[in-house]
């Protein structure tokens, strides 16, 4: 079991740490999570879960998930400790093509009885101050019948009708925002400082580290030995600036023949707005248009063969064009020592500061990161110094144990508040 270090929040929702506690009341915690994706279902919130969650178990607690149902997994099974049920009303990819009209009966049976089944001290859902007023306003009132804290981790913010409504009129105990960017956004449309906290994202350091060797990713692609490797390790779209990448990659190849661009494609994530083909198809055609197949490689890569990919690359990039709430990629990238190039946008710059552990560029500056790539493989002893602040600074403050032990503190903090007040 993991120690909790002692979690003080200041007037802006940062947490400081210092020495080490036991858990409030010395009680094994129920918690129940509930998001609309878990692998094989791809995605930033579905990696955070497969660190947070068997985390909480290493500490002691008894941890749940209701997710969405994917294609090839079971409806009950179980992850590295973790409870995993799944169901049709939780898949986001079925609900945006069926609609949700005349579900109300089965989104309330399936809460209740999973709710019944883990009898959890907490539940905490992702995400769902979207996508579905009737999943968010079901768990509500099964929280408020039922004397169980709510809590919501605000991976992403919107700008309409329903993310404001289900935002600030759901009861929820707490909001965690994953970077101060959200919840500076949440603060923004009237939710209290007082309601909400930033936690970063945690990182498992041990499996994303500078001494993984990247043999084997070489047998299964050939073409990246002997290259200059940039990493684009989001999933392929345009809010992720991946258009960006391939037009300052017709630039770098100018500079660096052998430069290679590892793109990452996949068919298993929540395509909510149905445009990930589309954009995918874009980015295709830009490939073509500039002469770069043989530059680029596309591919779905399985999460165990991500700290390989990293390890075969000098350089990671990512050149978001929308307001990236965190990007948990940058966290991989600083764990395997990899210098990473950002945009200034979203919660990005909060953790890759422009000349310590990576650079900022302008938004669709492919320019500006064609020459920040450049001049990294261009110097040595520039990129291995950027890489190595950056794991140090993983070490030190963005480890999973460190993102559990905060979650927790928080768990503890405001259930008791709640009980309290109820008494």
């Amino acid at each position: 079991m993991f120690p909790l270090k002692i979690i003080q929040k200041s007037s802006r929702g940062r947490f400081s740490c210092d020495g080490k506690m036991k858990k409030k009341s010395g009680k094994t915690l129920n918690i129940a999570h509930l998001h609309w994706g878990f692998p094989p279902v791809i995605g930033g919130v579905e990696t955070h879960l497969t660190i947070l969650l068997p985390t909480l178990v290493e500490m002691g607690h008894n941890v749940s998930l209701l997710t969405g149902s994917a294609e090839g997994a079971r409806t009950d099974d179980e992850y590295r400790g973790v409870k995993i049920q799944r169901a049709p009303i939780m898949d986001l990819n079925w609900l945006v093509q069926r609609g949700l009209h005349g579900i109300e009966k089965e989104v309330c049976q399936v809460y209740s009885k999973f709710i019944d089944k883990q009898k959890p001290d907490i539940l905490h859902a992702h995400n769902m101050h979207y996508f579905s007023r009737m999943h968010a306003k079901t768990l509500e009132k099964m929280s408020v019948e039922k004397g169980i804290p709510l809590f919501l981790t605000a991976h992403n913010v919107w700008d309409d009708d329903l993310y404001l409504d289900l935002t600030t009129n759901i009861r929820w105990t707490h909001i965690i925002a994953v970077s101060h960017f959200i919840e500076k956004e949440l603060i923004g449309i009237g939710c209290s400082h007082r309601q909400t906290t930033t936690v970063h994202h945690g990182i498992d350091e041990k499996m994303f580290n500078p001494k993984v060797n990247p043999k084997p990713i070489y047998k299964k692609y050939p073409q990246l030995k002997g290259k200059k490797v940039i990493f684009h390790p989001a999933r392929m779209g345009m809010a992720k600036g991946c258009d960006v990448s391939i037009k300052a990659l017709r630039l770098i190849r100018e500079r660096i023949p052998d430069a290679m661009l590892v793109l990452a494609g996949t068919k298993n994530i929540v395509d909510w707005g149905l445009t990930q083909q589309k954009d995918i198809a874009y980015m295709v055609h830009l490939v073509e248009r500039f002469n770069l197949r043989d530059n680029v490689l596309i591919d779905s890569y399985l999460l165990e063969d991500m700290p390989m990919i990293y390890a075969a690359s000098q350089v990671c990039i990512y050149p978001s064009t929308a307001s990236e709430p965190f990007g948990l990629t940058m966290l991989e990238s600083m764990a395997s020592a990899k210098p990473m190039i950002v945009t200034k946008m979203g919660g990005m710059p909060e953790i890759i500061g422009d000349g310590i552990n990576g650079f900022v560029i302008p938004v669709k500056g492919y320019e500006e990161l064609a020459s920040r790539v450049i001049q990294l493989f261009s110097d040595d002893e520039l990129r291995d110094r950027l890489g190595n602040v950056g794991r140090n600074m993983v070490e030190k403050s963005f480890t999973r144990k460190s993102v559990a032990q905060a979650t927790v503190g928080l768990y503890n903090k405001f259930a008791n508040i709640r009980s309290e007040a109820r008494h």
